[in-house]
């Protein structure tokens, strides 16, 4: 199943990142840093981690706007030369962006039979809202300006720093323990043995803890989508969002495009099931609807 995959995708990523993290820094010989024979350095691993932890993520960060428009082929739109099917859309998001004194972003589409939208870029000044040509084609003007106006409130709310932040500190946390609990373990083997079993069991841990903290991220993650929805209903009006997400629901079964599996987190909806879903990121769109409707 695709969200099976998404979610898959979503973890290994995070996995890839602390595993290749951990054996760079063994490669260049700071693995042990903060570590003694005897002890810990407490501050020098706190700094370690922090500073290795936020790396890949804010990596992530500042390539996601290019690495979406490469992997989705998202064709960004040029008012000079653009169609009249393009300028409805680039319209619709200068016009939402103005309502939310917000510096006018990139505006795309993509080539895609699902139905779905995204925003990603590092900041309010370098964002990126694109929507696919399935949406374009099955979505009324209305649902189109909910999908467009909760788009818009993830880059208001600076939801793509907020959990790039959320993400750095979780393998930060993680790389900590880990170290911590693998210098405790290649302390009781022997002296020989003791940087090999260090080294195997920080890799181990790392998986583990990246997993766990997974589920931490997608929490919050789902919390900026019902602060989105919120946001959206503001710029575009309650029934336009509402009215967009009941669109969403009538095809959710519908397969969706697997090329945005990294992409799974900016979309507007993904699906969920089981115990799977405490790594989902979106939550279910029927809570979503019943949050907006109770909302004053």
């Amino acid at each position: 199943m695709t969200w099976i995959k998404r979610i898959g995708f979503f973890l290994l990523t995070n996995i890839l990142i602390m595993t290749t993290i951990s054996i760079v820094t063994n490669v260049l010989g700071y693995f042990g840093f903060g570590i003694q024979a005897f002890g810990v350095n407490l501050t020098q691993l706190i700094v370690f981690c922090l500073m290795w932890g936020m790396v890949g993520s804010f990596i992530s960060l500042f390539l996601s706007k290019y690495m979406a428009k490469w992997s989705m082929g998202v064709k960004t739109i040029d008012p000079k030369n653009a169609s009249s099917h393009e300028m409805e859309v680039y319209r619709r998001v200068q016009s939402l962006a103005q309502r939310a004194h917000l510096p006018m972003p990139e505006v795309g589409i993509y080539d895609s039979p699902e139905v779905n939208a995204f925003a990603t870029g590092p900041s309010k000044s370098s964002s990126l809202v694109a929507v696919s040509t399935g949406l374009l084609n099955r979505m009324s003007g209305q649902e189109l300006e909910g999908v467009l106006a909760h788009e818009l409130s993830h880059v208001a709310n600076g939801d793509m720093v907020t959990l790039t932040l959320i993400q750095g500190v979780v393998n930060s946390f993680a790389m900590f323990i880990s170290r911590i609990i693998a210098m405790l373990i290649a302390n009781s083997v022997k002296e020989e043995m003791a940087h090999m079993v260090r080294f195997l069991v920080t890799i181990a841990l790392d998986i583990a803890f990246s997993i766990l903290g997974s589920i931490a991220v997608a929490y919050f993650s789902r919390i900026r989508e019902f602060r989105a929805d919120a946001g959206g209903a503001k710029l575009a009006g309650r029934e336009s969002m509402i009215s967009a997400l009941e669109a969403l629901r009538k095809v959710i079964d519908q397969p969706e495009d697997e090329r945005g599996a990294a992409l799974a987190s900016l979309k507007i909806s993904s699906k969920k099931g089981g115990f799977l879903s405490l790594f989902a990121t979106h939550p279910p769109l029927e809570e979503r609807i019943l949050a907006l409707r109770q909302m004053r």
